[in-house]
This record gives C-alpha cells, sequence and structure tokens, in this order.
C-alpha cells in the first residue's frame, strides 16, 4: 500500500491575527479607493454634500480600525472598532442614497455594497469575540 504525504501547515495564533488583520485592513484600503473613484463623477452640487460625506464615512472606517488595532486597552479598542463599524454602516446608507440618486451606477453601488457587506462581517466577528468572556 502506497502511502500518501500530507503537509501540515502549522499558524500559531499570532499568524492568523495579523493574517486576518491584514486581510481585513486590505478590503478597507480597497473600500475607500472604490468609493473616491466612483464619488469623482458625482455631480459638482454635491461636492460638499453626499460626496463629502460619504468619503469621510468611508475614509472613517479603516481610520478607526487602524487607530483601535494601535490601542493596548481593551475596552479602548473596541470602542474604536465599533466607531469603524458604525461608519461603515452609514457609508452604506450613503452609497444606496447615491445609487438612488442616479450619482452611479448599479454596478459601481454592487461592487461597493459586496465589499462593504465583507467588511462588515468581519468587523461584526471581532466585536462579538469581545463579548465572550
Amino acid at each position: 500500500m502506497k502511502r500518501k504525504s500530507c503537509i501540515v501547515f502549522s499558524l500559531d495564533m499570532d499568524d492568523m491575527k495579523e493574517n486576518f488583520h491584514t486581510q481585513l485592513k486590505r478590503l478597507m484600503d480597497e473600500y475607500v479607493h472604490l468609493v473616491y473613484a466612483l464619488s469623482r463623477k458625482f455631480p459638482k452640487e454635491e461636492l460638499y454634500g453626499s460626496t463629502s460625506q460619504l468619503r469621510r464615512s468611508t475614509l472613517s472606517v479603516i481610520l478607526n480600525y487602524i487607530e483601535g488595532f494601535a490601542r493596548v486597552k481593551s475596552k479602548v479598542h473596541k470602542n474604536f472598532l465599533e466607531i469603524s463599524y458604525g461608519s461603515l454602516q452609514e457609508s452604506k446608507y450613503l452609497l444606496d442614497f447615491c445609487y438612488k440618486e442616479s450619482f452611479c451606477t448599479g454596478e459601481q453601488f454592487r461592487k461597493a455594497d459586496e465589499l462593504a457587506d465583507r467588511i462588515g462581517a468581519m468587523l461584526w466577528g471581532i466585536l462579538k469575540k469581545m463579548q465572550e468572556p
């Protein structure tokens, strides 16, 4: 009988957390750049309205995540993650609003919305784990 060989990869918890953090940050960065790109075509009269608010809320997602990740105290870290999650929800509403106002195409909206959902699921997972005793 021939033995099959298998390769076992061993990742410790720190490596797994770092990979998760790196992936989440990459998705957030992609989201910010996508929103900035699609909002360049918004009407000029929206520059100080929905364009500015959408960009600020989207940028706030990654900035609060990064700042929270850099904090030592878990309660402070959690607070920044909650702010990041709240900003994500704000940006999702604004994207929906802008789509309904025909500021962006359905394809642009779906791509941004799907990315936001992935980010939201990952952030929510972190927050739920932080609530566990």
